[in-house]
């Protein structure tokens, strides 16, 4: 899945450069930093590289995609799990192919999750579980890049702003691969199958800001299923994009930290800023 290293010489100055994921955006008077972010780390992933610390502190306010204290809310917790679940007699051994019902059952039983106990919740919500019980296996146990500023950002008075809302996101959740069930199930295990390494390659990319490699870790491959793609980046990157831009006019300086992987690709938030004009600086 990783692109071809190219010659050494067209490699050093990047080197060079110790780029990060950290990106300045400006036209003129106006900027802000946009940081890319893995949601979760490992303890061996601190300290942050210092881009990071360099925009936190150059920053007034500080733009997540979901307020790091409302996702904390139980109440966020209990209204995912009532929407994730099936309500209507539907299970996911009625609404999944037998190849992929028993494809689910046996990383179910793999990662400490029997499918007995998630045969009542939706796909969506199952592959994040699953997730997340793989990664913690992998020693991914700390709160990630949004969690630390977010922290941070509240014991310093820093202004906190978010681009979606809790119910966009338990929406988000809750209704990932509606219609293409098996194929969101059958993707997504192919990623659970390796996900130390693949963590490992993903941290590697992140601390790099090597945008060319998130890309062809996640983005590549997620591109075969368009109704998923558009939902989980493109169509959400677009939204972004004119909240981005009215904070691009106002007094104060932002620092807007989102997944690493909207920033990625040709539908990434840097490519549709570059469109409009903005002027991209890699930390």
């Amino acid at each position: 899945m990783l692109k071809s290293l190219t010659l050494l010489v067209a490699l050093l100055p990047s080197l060079l450069l110790a780029q990060s994921s950290v990106w300045k955006v400006s036209k003129g008077e106006q900027s802000l930093y946009i940081g890319g972010t893995c949601h979760v780390l490992r303890s061996t992933d601190y300290p942050l590289p210092t881009e990071f610390d360099r925009a936190y502190a150059a920053a007034d306010t500080l733009v997540f995609e979901i307020d790091p204290a409302a996702a904390q809310d139980p109440n966020f917790a209990m209204q995912l799990l009532a929407k994730a679940s099936y309500t209507d007699g539907r299970t996911l051994k009625t609404v999944l192919s037998p190849e992929a019902y028993a494809a689910l059952a046996a990383q179910g039983t793999q990662s400490g999750l029997p499918i007995e106990l998630l045969n009542t919740l939706k796909p969506g919500m199952v592959m994040m579980m699953l997730t997340m019980q793989e990664l913690t296996k992998a020693g991914v146990s700390e709160e990630g890049v949004d969690m630390h500023y977010h922290a941070r950002g509240v014991k310093d008075g820093k202004s906190v702003r978010s681009l979606e809302t809790p119910e966009f996101q338990i929406d988000l959740v809750t209704s990932m691969g509606e219609g293409i069930e098996n194929e969101l199930v059958l993707y997504g295990l192919e990623d659970l199958s390796h996900m130390k390494e693949l963590f490992n390659e993903l941290i590697g990319a992140w601390r790099s800001g090597d945008v060319d490699q998130i890309e062809a870790l996640f983005i590549a491959d997620m591109v075969d299923y368009p109704e998923l793609y558009s939902k989980l980046l493109v169509d959400r990157n677009q939204r972004w994009i004119p909240q981005i831009e009215a904070y691009l006019k106002t007094p104060e300086i932002e620092f807007v930290l989102v997944g690493a992987a909207h920033a990625a690709g040709e539908d990434g938030i840097l490519a549709l800023l570059k469109a409009q004009g903005y002027t991209i600086e890699q930390l």
